[in-house]
């Protein structure tokens, strides 16, 4: 707690609380870069809600209680915020840093810790008496709550259930390949179609030719002998099919 001997170091402390509220403000720069560059898949209720009430929360700090006790959370957020915008900064360089950026899972993890830090630091005077106002504590420690919640369902959202999407995916994929798979080997199996052949069970046929159970015959020397098989058999029908054929002349 700031004692009431305006001493040098608080002083210092002072200023240094006050650029920390003037930082939520040049926060919302980023903010204005997202809707200028028409990203507002970025301003999200996260976004909104966390850039939109911290100067307000901040204010009540610096005005009332700057230093002291108060000064813990604006220290770990603004260590979290460097390494935040370090981040972005990689971001906005272009594609070929992208491969630089495989963290950004552990960025959101390291958030939602440090306020689950800010929690414990801020509700822990509700068990210890260091003449800090209650009404602080609770201010602090329900907005490290707030935050917390909101960016656990973030980390729900951005990393759980889009790797279960891609599991899902993929899985899926797997399954047709395994279908379409499935059907090329039963076609394969049933009949092989190769330079204008087809195999099947057995039997083939390739250009005319046919063969069936180990026999080949052209299809003008079958149809050549299954002709003689039924003149030679029957001499009545070749006779009254050349007697059809001289009517048809006639």
């Amino acid at each position: 707690m700031l004692s009431l001997t305006a001493e040098d170091e608080e002083i210092e402390m002072v200023h240094a609380c006050w650029w920390y509220y003037f930082s939520k403000f040049t926060e919302f720069m980023d903010t204005i870069f997202f809707v200028l560059r028409k990203k507002n898949e970025h301003v999200s209720m996260l976004h909104v809600i966390h850039h939109g009430c911290m100067p307000m929360s901040v204010w009540f700090g610096v005005k009332f209680t700057p230093g002291g006790h108060s000064t813990f959370f604006g220290l770990v957020n603004t260590f979290v915020h460097i390494i935040m915008y370090s981040y972005y900064l990689l971001a906005a360089m272009g594609p070929r840093y992208q491969k630089y950026l495989w963290w950004k899972k552990y960025l959101t993890s390291m958030q939602m810790i440090q306020f689950v830090a800010i929690m414990v630091h801020a509700f822990q005077l509700l068990f210890i008496d260091c003449n800090y106002p209650k009404a602080f504590v609770w201010w602090i420690g329900m907005h490290a709550v707030m935050f917390y919640f909101l960016f656990s369902d973030f980390y729900r959202q951005a990393y759980q259930k889009k790797q279960k999407a891609k599991a899902l995916a993929l899985a899926e994929k797997a399954l047709q390949n395994g279908k379409l798979n499935g059907k090329e080997n039963g076609y394969a199996n049933g009949s092989i179609h190769t330079n204008g052949s087809v195999i099947s069970n057995g039997t083939s046929a390739s250009n005319g030719h046919a063969v069936s159970n180990g026999h080949a015959k052209t299809n003008g020397y079958s149809n050549s002998r299954a002709a003689d098989y039924y003149i030679k058999a029957s001499p009545d029908l070749h006779y009254r099919a050349m007697a059809a054929a001289e009517m048809n002349i006639n």
